[in-house]
């Protein structure tokens, strides 16, 4: 069985390497190997998910898409959700989530066809709760931090996330230097927003120059 492990953090201050102990383990209990891992810096709520995508245009039907959370998979909207299940469904990838034990009979071998025919059922069905969790977890979140900046702008106390210069500079001079933003994204380990600020603001400082 050929088992490919993803791993997530939401942007480049977590450690999208985090859990990654925690799924060799697992493997390791059931005599499995990883083979391939995908690791990045992206948020579930995103469906544009380079190395996501990469690991099913990679897999063969029948692989294991192993990983610590259903959350790690999505925190999509119920419509966006759907269409990843498509392109799921579509490469015939197995879908493996520490955090749900339906899904665990994915990552054996030799089950009759009725029993993972059941299994996929149930485990569909629970994935689609667990992914109805994860993102009004992140809605419930972005609310929160939302009234929160809301009081401190109205008590004078928000300042707004700090800018990191340094970086930034970076990602300019790599953009001058005819990089592509995959490229940007994978040096750096930040946001294609982030290369798109830096972008537009170096295109408008070249039409400045012109001026």
């Amino acid at each position: 069985m050929f088992v490919r492990a993803y791993l997530r953090a939401s942007d480049a201050s977590q450690d999208a390497n985090r859990a990654r102990g925690a799924l060799v383990a697992f493997a390791a209990e059931r005599g499995l190997q990883i083979a391939c891992w995908y690791v990045e810096n992206e948020s579930g709520s995103k469906l544009a998910r380079p190395e996501l995508f990469r690991l099913l245009q990679d897999a063969q039907p029948g692989d294991v898409a192993l990983l610590e959370a259903v959350d790690r998979l999505t925190r999509l909207t119920g419509p966006e959700w759907e269409r990843l299940k498509a392109e799921i469904a579509s490469r015939q990838v197995r879908i493996v989530a520490l955090d749900l034990p339906t899904s665990w009979m994915m990552a054996t071998t030799g089950t009759d066809a009725f029993t993972t025919r059941m299994f996929e059922a149930v485990n569909g069905m629970m994935m689609d709760v667990l992914a109805a969790v994860a993102r009004k977890d992140y809605e419930d979140r972005r609310r929160r931090q939302a009234e929160g900046q809301a009081k401190a702008r109205a008590d004078g106390r928000y300042r707004g996330r700090p800018e990191d210069t340094k970086r930034n500079a970076t990602i300019a001079a790599m953009l001058g230097k005819g990089l592509s933003w995959s490229q940007i994204q994978s040096a750096t380990a930040c946001s294609r927003a982030t290369v798109a600020k830096v972008a537009k603001r170096a295109d408008k400082a070249q039409l400045h120059l012109e001026a």
